[in-house]
């Protein structure tokens, strides 16, 4: 089944803050008379078979994940994506007029924040409690982690001993001078990284870390995580860090130039003889004022069932938060590894210290 007109809105944070002084912010698409009331419950007394969900995971296969759970409970989904920033402060200047039942984005920091500026409501689910692992949600039961995001070190074959880069604090041995590659220090996938860093090593060590690692950089941060790839196999760096979904769709490209690419990286999850290797998150929460409650719990709970599961590691090439991923040879065939037993949030305490700390080696 397709989704039934989902609605899909880019969202940029200046015409959001002006649209919602109007009482058209208070539909999920204001262009489109057809669509139900923003709140299609909380003027009714007859529950209304809708969800509104506020999404920024932009991935094309998630379209199947969606209409599978509008065919299993016969709810609609109305979806507005955009980017996480702006859909956080579209939710927070809305206030309790806001249509949004879920929120669901990629990054324990950008949860942290909407937990942080009280944009969540805590939720009670036995089933949620029990198949979503501790470290991979909120203490409060205010949001939760689906899909997980491994960080490995990537390096070229043939000039790279895979046996010195056995942990991220081997980034800034001086020996890799002009080798590490890396994308910018504010992105919140570098700033998760750091934390984790900071909770392992403390701040002294983190910053001598991270330090090292600029002296060592090839170049100045750019790009994302499949341009430090690729600068690995193009000769332009010999060390690069970035999850393993963008390895993975390299993996399964059918582009000959692609397919040459990876083959020229090698992988390495770091840590595996203490704590592990660094993991994020892509997770979702109730929203605080959702006028659809019921279904936006009953959508979390969905999100952890075997078949959302699988398309998460399937279609998007990411590990699921519950069991193993079997369905996706390419996934699998980076092998098992240790993961950072450190909780979300516990990462959390110490995203504001990396971001500062960034700044002050000068990680740009």
């Amino acid at each position: 089944m397709t989704l039934l007109n989902p609605i899909r809105t880019n969202v940029f944070a200046a015409a959001l803050l002006a649209a919602i002084s109007t009482a058209a912010s208070a539909q999920p698409n204001a262009q489109s008379s057809t669509q139900p009331s923003a709140q299609p419950s909380a003027q009714s007394n007859t529950p209304q078979k809708v969800l509104n969900l506020y999404s920024s995971r932009h991935y094309q296969t998630d379209e199947a994940l969606y209409a599978n759970f509008e065919k299993a409970t016969g709810i609609k989904i109305n979806r507005i994506d955009g980017p996480e920033d702006p859909l956080i402060e579209r939710m927070k200047s809305e206030g309790d007029k806001s249509p949004a039942d879920v929120l669901i984005t990629v990054d324990m920091g950008r949860l942290l924040k909407a937990q942080e500026m009280g944009l969540f409501q805590p939720v009670k689910s036995q089933l949620l409690d029990e198949k979503i692992p501790r470290e991979l949600r909120s203490a409060d039961g205010t949001w939760y982690g689906f899909s997980v995001r491994a960080r490995p070190i990537y390096y070229a074959k043939g000039k790279i001993d895979p046996k010195q880069i056995a942990n991220y604090e081997d980034l800034a041995d001086p020996k890799f001078k002009g080798k590490v590659c890396t994308r910018s220090g504010s992105h919140p996938y570098m700033i998760s990284m750091l934390s984790s860093i900071i909770a392992a090593n403390g701040a002294e060590k983190a910053e001598a870390w991270a330090r090292g690692t600029v002296a060592n950089m090839a170049r100045a941060p750019k790009g994302g995580d499949t341009d430090q790839i690729k600068g690995v196999a193009a000769g332009e760096c010999e060390i690069a860090v970035g999850n393993t979904y963008y390895f993975v769709r390299l993996l399964k490209s059918d582009k000959a130039d692609e397919k040459a690419l990876v083959e020229k990286v090698g992988v390495v999850f770091p840590n595996q003889a203490n704590r592990g290797a660094h993991i994020n998150i892509s997770g979702a929460g109730v929203a605080k004022y959702a006028p659809n409650k019921d279904a936006a719990i009953k959508f979390l709970e969905y999100l952890a069932s075997p078949e959302a599961q699988a398309y998460f590691a399937n279609g998007n090439n990411e590990y699921p938060a519950v069991g193993k991923a079997t369905g996706n040879p390419q996934l699998t065939s980076l092998g098992d590894f240790k993961r950072d037993p450190l909780t979300m949030d516990a990462v959390g305490k110490n995203y504001a210290a990396a971001s500062q700390m960034f700044d002050r080696v000068g990680w740009k």
